[in-house]
């Protein structure tokens, strides 16, 4: 069978069937005209009775294609692009012929090599009838719901999915995340899986999140790269940090020194008050905890993964439509009014940061002690995670800021700016400290080297001396 993928030169020298039109998701593929020796009776002599069968099914001869097919040849013959007979009939609308070959086996669902079905192709061109005969016969909707119908509406950030190598993918994080080599970077791909395309709040919470991260440009928010929407699976590119999450750096750090978490807790303060000052709309995250904050190579940290973020509208504030579920260590670091489900806003986000500033001196996520599912029965009761690190990790008001920014009250949170001022003053009153620490180091120091250098000076003196007194014999 493989020699007859190679096909005739008549259609191409390289396999490919290229008379009539092309598939739904290859419409930079050019249309080659019919070959003189592709026609007439002496057909069936001259090439591969299996792109006959793609040739015939372009014509609409029904007859001939029964006749090959009882002949023995396979109905689901694919080209080098995975076409087959009935993605050619789709794409005509020979409705007579996809009957024929969905009657003798043809396979409903068959993607070619751009992930394009035979339906999908029947919806590209627009022909009802077959498009109802597929359905009818039990094929599924597989095109990308972004799919558009002409090759100048495709968005610019639209990246050919051919240009992806996942020989060497892994997976990262919660799953949906994967490593590719795309143009020699390594990039993360977020993936909205084949089995999701028919989840219309999936593929909403996808739209959502390109369209936020289309806006977003801050070197303490991850780097959107590209997508992909016109065929299936359906992707977000993004950079990739090879650093990891800050879950599993701090799971291997454990507690940090209050100047290492002052620094990243700025990292992630900048980005979250660029979101949070975002226009015409502010950008709630949503989701801030420690698997969607990002290590890069320089020691910095990133805000990532804005699958369930927001864009405040006018009324400065949301509500959920249902509630959340509370079924992993992402609950944790949910604010009391989203538990509750009452109207939040940009406080729900300052929130999650306290409670990760928190893990950071203490070394452990919050409330670690209590089961997940009861986690938000004590954020609702005002209770908070204790503070059992020692008091000096606690310096110069970080302890106050925290609990400022868990307050019951979002109204008594301060923003991200103000966060800033007051992260910026801790980390130099530690600094200072730190140089006064080492001062008094070196000041013995110089003292020490003094003294070393006038001590070796009179002992050299008092040897040149001696030496000059000795008479001659």
């Amino acid at each position: 069978m493989e020699s007859s993928r190679l096909g005739p030169e008549p259609f191409s020298s390289a396999g490919r069937f290229t008379v009539g039109k092309p598939s739904a998701l290859a419409p930079e593929l050019a249309v080659d005209p019919p070959s003189p020796s592709a026609s007439g009776d002496g057909l069936s002599d001259e090439i591969d009775k299996n792109f006959l069968l793609m040739y015939l099914a372009n014509e609409g001869d029904v007859v001939r294609i029964k006749n090959l097919i009882e002949g023995g040849v396979d109905v689901n013959f694919r080209d080098i692009d995975d076409r087959t007979a009935l993605h050619v009939a789709a794409c005509q609308g020979c409705l007579a012929v996809a009957e024929l070959l969905i009657r003798s086996g043809a396979e409903l669902d068959a993607k070619d090599r751009w992930g394009s079905t035979p339906l999908a192709d029947a919806i590209h061109y627009h022909n009802h009838d077959v498009i109802k005969l597929l359905e009818k016969s039990g094929a599924k909707r597989q095109m990308a719901p972004m799919h558009v119908r002409s090759f100048l509406q495709i968005p610019e950030y639209e990246i050919n999915p051919r240009e992806f190598d996942f020989s060497k993918s892994v997976d990262i994080t919660k799953g949906t995340f994967r490593t590719a080599k795309w143009r020699g970077i390594r990039v993360a791909v977020k993936m909205l899986g084949e089995e999701l395309m028919e989840d219309g709040e999936k593929v909403k919470a996808f739209r959502d999140e390109l369209a936020l991260l289309q806006q977003i440009r801050h070197p303490n928010v991850v780097q959107f790269l590209g997508a992909i929407t016109q065929s299936s699976p359906m992707m977000i590119v993004t950079e990739y940090l090879s650093k990891g999450d800050f879950c599993a750096y701090l799971r291997r750090k454990g507690a940090l020194k209050p100047s290492t978490a002052v620094k990243f807790a700025l990292d992630i303060a900048r980005g979250m008050n660029y979101l949070h000052e975002h226009r015409p709309e502010a950008i709630l995250h949503l989701d801030l905890e420690p698997t969607n904050i990002l290590l890069d190579d320089s020691g910095h940290v990133k805000v990532a993964d804005f699958g369930v973020s927001k864009l405040l509208k006018v009324s400065n504030s949301a509500r959920e439509d249902r509630h959340l579920p509370c079924q992993d260590t992402a609950c944790r670091y949910v604010a009391p009014e989203v538990l509750r489900n009452e109207e939040y806003g940009t406080g729900v986000d300052v929130f999650s940061f306290a409670l990760i500033l928190q893990e950071m001196i203490e070394g452990r996520p919050p409330l670690s002690d209590i089961q997940d599912s009861e986690v938000p029965k004590v954020y609702m009761s005002k209770e908070r995670p204790p503070f059992k690190a020692s008091p000096k990790l606690y310096c110069y008001g970080m302890k106050e800021l925290i609990e400022q920014c868990w307050c019951d009250n979002p109204a008594n949170r301060p923003t991200f700016r103000e966060i800033i001022c007051r992260l910026s003053s801790i980390q130099k009153q530690i600094a200072q400290r730190r140089k006064w620490k080492v001062m008094p180091m070196l000041c013995f120091q110089n003292i020490e080297a003094v003294w070393k250098k006038e001590n070796f000076e009179t002992r050299s003196h008092s040897s040149c001396s001696s030496f000059s007194s000795t008479p001659t014999p």
